[in-house]
């Protein structure tokens, strides 16, 4: 609890209040929701004994950050000999008929697309899409030059405009284009 000489949020506050949405990004990078509490697990452990420090300053970003950071050490770490991949197929379907699924089609196909993509391209579209940081914010998170933020940026959009142009036709206008801006 926050006591009254103290602004900062307790260690249970920031987590009752931020964890939901930073579970989300757990889930975003790993694409799982087991291996997702695993990491925020792992990364909330890491952050409690600090917890002083890290509150009086930014510690969304600082969690965050340690997110990335652990998740990009798991993925070094981890072996990658076969992929099994039947389960992300999802079947042939006629086109353009206006369904009320489409929708849900192209959000799950995303889902699987961004799940594909290369560990540094997955991680600059979270952070950069779906949690909105600048181009700065996100080349500070992972560690790296604005440049390479918006090369993985382009990469990854084209992949992803791609893949989905050939699931679902008309679907790419719906990801952004541009440099990685």
């Amino acid at each position: 609890m926050t006591t009254a000489g103290d602004e900062h949020p307790s260690f249970e506050e920031f987590v009752a209040a931020r964890g939901p949405r930073l579970l989300r990004v757990a889930w975003l990078l790993t694409g799982d929701a087991h291996l997702a509490e695993d990491l925020m697990q792992t990364v909330l452990a890491k952050v409690w004994p600090k917890w002083r420090r890290i509150a009086a300053e930014n510690p969304e970003a600082y969690v965050r950050k340690a997110l990335v950071n652990t998740h990009a050490s798991w993925w070094q770490r981890r072996w990658r000999g076969e992929i099994p991949h039947e389960h992300d197929r999802i079947p042939d379907r006629s086109t353009g008929t206006g369904d009320p699924f489409d929708a849900v089609d192209l959000e799950r196909s995303l889902s699987l697309v961004v799940r594909r993509l290369p560990p540094r391209q997955r991680t600059v579209v979270v952070l950069r899409y779906f949690e909105q940081l600048s181009i700065q914010e996100t080349a500070h998170v992972m560690g790296c030059r604005p440049g390479t933020v918006k090369s993985q940026a382009a990469k990854a959009l084209a992949t992803l405009r791609a893949e989905l142009a050939v699931e679902h036709g008309t679907w790419e206008r719906r990801v952004p284009h541009g440099n990685g801006a």
